[in-house]
């Protein structure tokens, strides 16, 4: 096959999707939203900025994660102003579609990679990924981003998405009944050889993840909040739960990457008695992230949108107990109080309580790591749902371009 993916370059999430089709020998082609580095094997790979991202020209690669300050405002700049950019961004990613000439091109997201591709490929079968908030969160954010999103799932001859609540709602946002669509997770699927609980198989430490280890406390419990900053992760809430939780249970640390250096993760940090109890950690690779979900006890996600989070999956195929924000994707995984607890976002009394609970029953925490690695296995292998995915493109590209 050959293969357009127009998707944002710096995320893991897409360059795990894409690396299984250049590994298995397909044409593929990639333009990206932000100035990235290229996988190795692509036949090409272009910068196409839109919604104020950044030309490769301008600076190197932007980092994943955003400065907590201003994350609200860049959101709302993006939701309101970056609609006004996706004309003059599929002006410069049509020719690039002609040129190439694929038999499938791939958006992964409608905001705004879908928005652009769905202007820019007519004539070509367009596939459109849906992860996480592009409905609950972008799709009503403004009138700009509620008329492109019906655009695009008009336009758009196959959809995937990380969740089933996604299917529903992308017809209720215009997608028609009939056309392809599949679930599967996000970056593809959770690969074995990486995400395994603890004690299966021998496992690479890094240095600095040994560094880490050693710095704790003999015995010490650990609670992980692996999200990082993002608009729509209540990571205050997560602070305030933090003393709660010390006044309870001894020995307990709270571990959270990619939150180093963050102003406001310091500031929330130092209220917390003793400072020690938070480690405040780099962006960890994807092993170093399984190494640490196999030592915590318990992994959080407060978040208020979401479809399947890619921590929550990794977390349960590593057998770590998985607190998450009550939302209607995440009940897709997680049986309430028997594999995982289910909180308010917001409520950072009722994300203590949760914690201390997950902490203090070794029973629910054993059956429920069982479960769950089970159920990743079953659902979330990344070469079987990769093999789904490659049927899909071959549906889609069989039913053809919508006119």
């Amino acid at each position: 096959m050959r293969l357009l993916y127009y998707a944002d370059g710096r995320s893991p999430i897409a360059r795990s999707w894409i690396e299984h089709f250049v590994q298995a020998g397909h044409e593929v082609h990639w333009v990206s939203s932000f100035a990235a580095a290229a996988i190795p094997g692509l036949a090409s790979f272009q910068v196409v900025p839109v919604a104020f991202s950044v030309p490769a020209s301008n600076r190197a690669a932007a980092p994943a994660v955003g400065r907590a300050r201003g994350l609200q405002l860049r959101l709302a700049v993006r939701q309101w102003l970056g609609p006004l950019t996706v004309g003059s961004a599929a002006s410069s990613l049509r020719p690039i579609v002609e040129t190439i000439h694929p038999d499938l091109v791939h958006a992964l997201r409608i905001p705004f990679e879908g928005m652009v591709a769905a202007r820019a490929s007519s004539g070509f079968p367009l596939l459109v990924s849906v992860w996480g908030n592009d409905f609950t969160l972008h799709a009503q954010a403004s009138p700009g981003m509620s008329l492109l999103t019906g655009r695009t799932l008009h336009r758009a001859a196959g959809l995937h998405a990380d969740c089933r609540r996604d299917l529903g709602l992308a017809s209720r946002w215009g997608f028609p009944e009939g056309r392809p669509s599949i679930v599967l997770p996000g970056s593809g699927g959770i690969r074995p050889s990486v995400f395994f609980p603890a004690g299966e198989r021998d496992e690479v430490i890094s240095v600095r993840m040994r560094a880490f280890f050693g710095s704790l406390p003999n015995g010490a419990r650990l609670v992980v909040n692996p999200r990082g900053f993002r608009a729509y992760v209540r990571n205050d809430t997560f602070f305030r739960a933090v003393p709660l939780v010390l006044r309870r249970l001894a020995n307990v640390v709270f571990v959270c990457p990619s939150m180093a250096g963050e102003s406001q993760a310091e500031r929330w940090r130092r209220r917390v008695d003793p400072a020690s109890s938070v480690r405040l950690l780099p962006a960890l690779d994807p092993g170093e992230m399984a190494t640490l979900f196999r030592r915590a006890q318990v992994s959080v996600s407060p978040s208020t949108h979401d479809g399947t989070p890619n921590t929550l999956l990794e977390a349960m195929a590593c057998g770590c107990f998985p607190i998450a924000g009550d939302l209607e994707s995440v009940r897709e995984w997680l049986v309430r109080g028997e594999t995982g607890l289910i909180v308010n976002p917001g409520d950072n009394e009722g994300l203590a309580w949760a914690i201390i609970r997950a902490l203090e029953d070794d029973p629910l925490r054993q059956s429920a790591a069982q479960r769950n690695v089970q159920v990743t296995r079953q659902r979330a292998d990344y070469a079987t749902c990769m093999q789904q995915a490659e049927d899909f493109y071959r549906a889609v590209m069989q039913a053809g371009p919508v006119l």
